[in-house]
């Protein structure tokens, strides 16, 4: 039977003492991640953004992250783990990422805990959502 990506990005988490990942945002981008020994791949949200023509501030949408990931996940055979920005809304937006982000092949997403617009991560004037509502998600 062939490990699932996710069993492989845990078992990676337990056997090894730093999983190092590449950050990527294309196909061709992983498979060059991969050729060289990379373990995990991640799906840089900054990195997507940019390559689309857009600042990392939430204008891409979770269908087009959601597409890419899957393209993405497809052309390694490494784990890939996908930045899913804030969810893309609130709770139930966030099950419905979590849902459509299975379904392309990664093994895993991260959310960041923002309010909405979000920004990136090297952008001031972040702010955070409250703790029960990054609970609820």
């Amino acid at each position: 039977m062939i490990e699932s990506k996710g069993k492989a990005f845990r078992r990676l988490l337990k056997d090894e003492p730093y999983v190092f990942t590449g950050g990527v945002y294309s196909p061709l981008d992983a498979q060059i991640a991969e050729k060289v020994g990379i373990k995990a791949i991640y799906l840089s949200g900054y990195s997507v953004a940019m390559a689309n023509g857009w600042p990392d501030m939430g204008f891409l949408t979770q269908t087009e992250v959601a597409r890419i990931a899957s393209m993405v996940a497809g052309a390694v055979d490494v784990p890939v783990i996908a930045d899913a920005d804030d969810g893309y809304g609130n709770a139930l937006s966030t099950m419905r990422t979590v849902q459509e982000m299975i379904k392309t092949g990664v093994a895993g997403i991260h959310l960041e805990d923002q309010r909405f617009p979000k920004r990136c991560g090297h952008i001031a004037g972040k702010v955070c959502v409250s703790r029960e509502e990054a609970l609820g998600k």
